[in-house]
């Protein structure tokens, strides 16, 4: 018997209590500290290091635990065992590839979709996402004189001097920018009945533009659609935030004078409420789609583990992140690259590009109509476009030179032959 209890008791000494943590903890830059985190100087890269040494030593043990309990006669393979607790690790029999979800979706297998999106969603909309070098969020809050970039979404630096998060959520109103091909097709995901939930990391209100309705959204760190007092906590909607924003005043209370705050979470905020909606959607999801998130903030990163094993999830992002890249199981779908194109993609595989293209359609003669012009700028990408205008009667005048850039279309009404 000692012969394989040593060895057992080596992995699960190896792995220790700290194993069974979340390696995926919120990731903050502190300025003179680094990344600081729950975890501090735990990186991703050492994180998963971590992992795949655990995982090896487990496997080593139960081999030891097997062969010892048969005897040697007929030993259970160590990576099938291993396999029954970690994941298959995306080599199982079940491995799924795009066309195989699509045709999933298709035939009525997966009716319940749980959706859930970060930045890169936004940004084929030209709106920048928080952390990419030059081109970030972060990086272009220098001109707000700001201690360090973070300080706009703390609560403490807002009520000393609330006038950047204000000028920056100037250059976020609703209507600055427009939903692109990623929210349309999420949008048709709902028409279809097939949306349970989307949850989505953005503050830019793009799934509400796009006509996804607010029952089917959960804005997991919050919007500009109310706002409320930071000191009486009087409620007000954020059409009163916006009357006095645009105009660069800052929004008072009538009651009280305190700051008006659009309910946007700050750092060591608690998140909203509809967020605990997560408990019972993620169980009864039978595919869960992750698009444009680094998977790094917690507990919104801790959601991607909460369906069930046997759901398929697809990933559509610029990188491999999160339990993807550390823990990947059998069914999971990996679609890297450029957003617009991999949804494309997707789009063309399900069969939607004729309704998607239809759809669009309809919402930029909604725009166009309520803003009583000729046309109506929309950003997409240009082979997104050409791909809708052919065979579509739909006639689209460029105003952008590179084809693979982001370029702004006026989208003309579709002539009757």
């Amino acid at each position: 018997m000692a012969r394989w209890v040593r060895p057992a008791l080596c992995a699960l000494r190896l792995w220790g209590p700290a194993g069974w943590r979340s390696l995926y903890t919120e990731v903050r830059d502190v300025p003179g500290k680094g990344h600081q985190g729950p975890s501090p100087g735990r990186t991703d890269a050492v994180a998963a290091s971590l992992w795949g040494v655990r995982k090896a030593s487990c496997a080593v043990g139960l081999a030891a635990l097997n062969s010892g309990i048969t005897g040697g006669r007929r030993p259970v393979s160590s990576s099938a065992s291993a396999s029954s607790i970690f994941g298959s690790g995306g080599n199982g029999k079940e491995k799924l590839f795009l066309q195989d979800l699509a045709e999933l979706i298709r035939a009525g297998a997966c009716r319940k979709a749980v959706v859930m999106v970060g930045a890169g969603v936004s940004t084929p909309s030209g709106i920048p996402d928080f952390r990419s070098p030059r081109s970030g969020l972060y990086s272009n809050l220098q001109r707000y004189d700001l201690p360090y970039p973070e300080a706009i979404f703390e609560l403490t630096f807002f009520h000393h001097n609330p006038k950047p998060f204000f000028a920056l959520a100037k250059e976020l109103h609703p209507g600055s920018y427009r939903p692109n091909v990623i929210h349309y097709f999420l949008r048709l995901l709902h028409d279809k009945g097939l949306l349970l939930r989307l949850y989505t990391q953005n503050i830019d209100g793009l799934e509400r533009a796009a006509g996804i309705p607010a029952s089917k959204l959960v804005e997991a760190h919050g919007s500009f659609a109310s706002a409320t007092c930071t000191v009486c906590r009087r409620p007000f909607p954020g059409k009163d935030v916006w009357d006095e924003v645009m105009v660069d005043r800052i929004p008072r209370c009538p009651v009280c004078t305190g700051i008006v705050k659009p309910d946007i979470v700050f750092f060591g905020e608690t998140l909203p409420q509809r967020f605990l909606l997560h408990v019972v959607d993620f169980p009864m999801a039978d595919v869960l789609l992750i698009l444009g998130t680094s998977l790094e903030v917690e507990p919104f990163a801790s959601l991607s583990e909460a369906v069930r094993s046997s759901v398929p999830r697809l990933l559509i992002n610029r990188d491999l992140v999160g339990p993807f890249a550390w823990r990947p199981r059998s069914r999971d779908v990996v679609q890297l690259g450029d957003m617009v194109h991999s949804v494309e993609r997707l789009v063309e595989l399900l069969g939607w590009t004729e309704e998607l293209r239809d759809l669009m359609r309809q919402e930029a003669e909604k725009v166009r109509t309520v803003r009583g012009g000729l046309g109506t700028a929309l950003l997409f990408s240009c082979d997104c476009l050409r791909a809708q205008g052919r065979g579509s009667g739909l006639p689209l005048t460029s105003t952008g030179n590179s084809p693979k850039q982001l370029v702004s279309y006026q989208v003309e009404p579709k002539r009757e032959e």
